[in-house]
């Protein structure tokens, strides 16, 4: 039986619920970076970069911390639990920063909105409720909402601070977590309507260990924090520039809006072209060069704001591809039974990396200008292309379900090990009361008809190596 080639229901509804889950939650972190640093010289406290840097980035960092063990307590508690009381978290929080006074409190209310860490609940849901064959578009919806609510924050930051002020935004996004916690319960489906699910409970300290020391998600780790360093560092320089090159914040919407419309455009004939595993890598090392290079001249960039938004398209159309590629890798390589683990552990990086990159950034643009940001971000862009050449790409796996005759347990496991040797085969098992064989298969090197005349017992793996 062929794989579908579309998405089920269920994995559709899934994936658009997990997705809208996911953006409003990321919301909270993306729509005060175009206007908290210059929001901040009018608070106490608020004249200190430093500080700017740490209240932005302050949701990262507890998000770094608690994101292992909300994606472990997700393995073992379950999903949707954890989400609920993420999404509870976060509200208090937004709510706490609505109130701040000064920027010690701004503070407090961030790092209580990054306490509720249910990223890697959320993307590991994803990853249940899909089959592997559509994982990657699952993954590629949670990573392409990630941008468009990037972009969706940047338009529309200048114009709700006009609006609400930077407090009504952060009350704002606290009553949009609450929302979806409604999403949560009324569109996700449960975790018990997954068909056939039989992974193995984690192992705790053993997964863990192996998530970490794991070369090509190590790999894949470093990325997702550079990516994020880079991209807070750099908005603690543009909207300075911005308004040093004489356009007003109320008016920054100008330059991004056209810039996310067009980097969106420009990023997609780099996805539609990554199909094989070499594309894949091709299309990702490119990317970080593309990013690389866009620090190093952007230092001559800053002056003017038509060059500044140049330098913003180039930024953006590769971080837009990057960012819907590192979840779907995750989501391949990680292990079976801990992706729950794997993906906390990604996660939590990915919001260091927004930690770092806002504090670091801060710390570096009060002191040394733009030149501390492009030095800061070229070094961590360096590293990433290095580690990246050596990063493996996994093959897409399909998942083929075929009818076998009724066999008894002993049959059933010659079976499955004879199913195991065919060429193109990654995973076989058979289920003898269902009379069902389940495979996942690389449409490399795999043939349908071997698979049949094996049910059949038309032929034997020995036989297969003679012809």
């Amino acid at each position: 039986m062929p794989p579908s080639e579309k998405m089920s229901a269920q994995e559709l509804r899934a994936s658009i619920g997990l997705s809208s889950i996911f953006g409003l939650r990321m919301l909270g972190m993306f729509v005060i970076l175009p206007i908290f640093a210059i929001y901040a010289e009018h608070l106490p406290g608020g004249g200190d970069l430093t500080l700017v840097g740490f209240a932005i980035g302050a949701y990262g960092l507890t998000q770094a911390i608690l994101q292992i063990p909300f994606g472990w307590w997700s393995d073992r508690y379950g999903r949707k639990t954890v989400i609920y009381i993420g999404l509870a978290i976060f509200a208090v929080g937004s709510f706490v920063a609505a109130l701040g006074i000064d920027i010690y409190v701004v503070i407090l209310g961030r790092v209580l909105q990054g306490a509720g860490a249910i990223a890697a609940p959320v993307m590991a849901l994803a990853a249940d409720l899909t089959r592997d064959e559509h994982r990657s578009k699952a993954m590629a919806m949670i990573g392409s909402t990630i941008g468009a609510t990037f972009a969706l924050s940047l338009i529309a930051s200048p114009w709700l601070d006009r609006m609400i002020g930077v407090p009504g935004i952060f009350a704002l996004t606290g009553a949009l977590a609450l929302a979806a916690m409604l999403v949560v319960y009324g569109v996700v489906p449960a975790e018990s309507a997954v068909p056939h699910r039989h992974e193995r409970q984690p192992r705790g300290r053993d997964d863990f260990w192996a998530v970490l020391k794991d070369p090509q998600l190590m790999r894949l780790n470093y990325g997702i924090l550079a990516l994020h360093a880079v991209l807070m560092a750099l908005f603690i320089a543009v909207p300075f520039s911005l308004r040093a090159a004489g356009l007003a914040l109320a008016q920054h919407w100008h330059v991004y809006l056209p810039v996310m419309l067009g980097s969106f455009v420009l990023m997609l004939p780099a996805i539609l072209m990554a199909r094989t595993a070499s594309q894949v890598k091709t299309v990702f090392l490119g990317c970080v060069a593309v990013l690389l290079a866009g620090h190093l001249v952007m230092p001559w960039l800053m002056d003017s704001v038509w060059l500044i938004a140049f330098f913003l398209l180039v930024f953006f159309t590769s971080f837009n591809v990057l960012e819907a590629c590192l979840p779907s890798l995750i989501s391949r390589i990680a292990p079976r039974g801990a992706k729950g683990t794997a993906i906390g552990v990604f996660t939590s990086v990915q919001f260091f990396g927004a930690f770092l990159g806002a504090a670091a950034g801060g710390f570096l643009y009060g002191r040394w200008g733009g030149a501390g940001v492009v030095i800061f971000g070229a070094v961590l862009l360096v590293i990433w292309l290095i580690l990246a050449v050596g990063m493996k790409v996994p093959a897409t796996l399909s998942t083929r379900v075929y009818t076998i005759p009724e066999l008894d347990r002993d049959r059933a496991d010659g079976l499955t090990a004879q199913l195991r040797t065919l060429p193109g085969v990654h995973e076989a098992r058979v289920v003898a009361g269902e009379r069902r064989a389940y495979l996942k298969v690389d449409s490399v090197g795999f043939d349908e008809e071997n698979v049949l005349k094996l049910i059949a017992g038309e032929i034997r793996t020995g036989d297969l190596a003679t012809k």
